[in-house]
């Protein structure tokens, strides 16, 4: 503390961030380590946050550590509940059942387990990640206490839509709805509503973070490599590419809202967007877990290990170390990635390099690539803020 200084004036000061954290299965321990490296930086405020899957179980752990002790109990819980993760390492109902277990180490014998579904080798729908929450996560407190707000992502099963669970709603079968994968669990049923895992519909919800929220950058932390290199021919790496294409659509569809929404906002109807301004002017930064997580098996997503998630948490703290050395005065002034240059660069196989323009607030030509499949007048439209917001369905979005 300088002299002259309070501790009124450094809160004052500090820089407000948002936070958009995307699902990615035990490869969001990476998420973790940006989350411990944050938590250091007493110079940083995070308001809200946008989550799905594995995302949001690190918004959960990062909610209830806020609430009980500020940002030192809130490292201490992520440590906690990845400790935990690891700990309970293949789910249990796996380990009990002799024949799902040599399955799960045969890929020729996989193929047989991906053929049944898990209310036939799981009728009881057992699963740990329960136990796991209810045993490091007080809800009551996240739901009363938490200082910063929450959107959790999970999808509906009859329609494909989002639904997107606020902090004073949280409950534990909320967050085990984000992360429920279809062809490992049952699907979680919420006042007779069934919910897969948020990152078919929203991974995670970046619109209704930047309408909403009144702080106006966001840090999105992206697990899932857009680009995969080769073309896969087996059964499970086939399975697997599908899903990832599947997960990074809902962030895709986003982006190109948002570009929408700029472009609006600068052409000769602006003012018939002027809602919009919040989203068109919402600055967006952005931490890549790509270089690591591309080069792990796909296996490793579902099969954590205390020393892969120490290599992840590591790496994650490497980039978010990066990323505030470079960027940190840029907060609170203007955008540190070009969404729209990101996204077309990676997907077109060219890394986005530093001589491009970084500053995404403005807006750009109306030349640009990115256009939406979902329709002008759906996608232009703010989603309610009277309830639990709504996004477009996952059938709308476009890889």
């Amino acid at each position: 503390m300088q002299r002259g200084q309070t501790r009124v004036d450094i809160f004052r000061r500090r820089l407000k961030l948002n936070l958009a954290l995307q699902g990615g299965g035990t490869h969001g321990a990476f998420t973790w380590g940006v989350l411990d490296r944050l938590l250091e930086d007493r110079s940083l405020q995070l308001s809200w946050v946008s989550a799905a899957s594995a995302g949001a179980i690190n918004a959960t752990a990062l909610a209830a550590g806020l609430a009980e002790n500020g940002p030192d109990g809130a490292r201490a819980k992520l440590r906690q509940v990845w400790e935990a993760v690891a700990k309970a390492g293949m789910p249990e109902f796996v380990r009990l059942n002799p024949v799902l277990f040599t399955l799960s180490r045969s890929a020729p014998l996989a193929h047989w387990a991906s053929l049944w579904s898990p209310y036939e080798f799981n009728p009881l729908g057992f699963d740990p990640l329960r136990r796991l929450l209810n045993e490091t996560i007080d809800f009551a407190a996240i739901r009363k206490h938490s200082p910063i707000e929450l959107l959790i992502a999970a999808t509906e099963v009859a329609t494909g839509e989002a639904r997107l669970f606020r902090r004073e709603e949280l409950t534990v079968d909320a967050v085990l709805a984000s992360a429920c994968l279809p062809a490992l669990h049952h699907a979680v049923e919420i006042d007779g509503v069934a919910y897969w895992d948020g990152g078919f519909s929203a991974n995670p919800d970046l619109v209704t973070l930047a309408m909403e929220s009144p702080v106006a950058d966001t840090l999105i932390v992206q697990l899932s490599p857009l680009k995969k290199e080769g073309l896969p021919t087996g059964a499970r790496e086939i399975q697997a590419h599908v899903n990832r294409l599947t997960f990074n659509a809902p962030l895709i569809r986003d982006v190109e809202i948002i570009e929408m929404a700029r472009e609006a906002m600068h052409g000769a109807v602006r003012s018939r967007f002027s809602r919009l301004r919040p989203l068109a002017q919402h600055r967006f930064h952005l931490v890549e877990a790509a270089p690591y997580t591309g080069l792990l098996s796909d296996k490793s997503m579902i099969h954590p290990d205390m020393e892969l998630l120490n290599h992840l948490h590591a790496a994650g703290r490497t980039e978010a170390e990066k990323w505030l050395a470079t960027n940190r005065r840029a907060i609170g002034k203007r955008s540190t990635v070009n969404l729209r240059a990101h996204f077309e660069s990676v997907r077109a196989g060219r890394r986005l390099k530093p001589k491009d323009n970084l500053d995404g607030g403005e807006a750009q030509p109306a030349k640009s690539k990115v256009t939406s499949k979902t329709g002008t007048d759906a996608t232009l439209s703010p989603p309610p803020s009277a309830k639990p917001a709504e996004r477009p369905s996952a059938s709308s979005g476009s890889a």
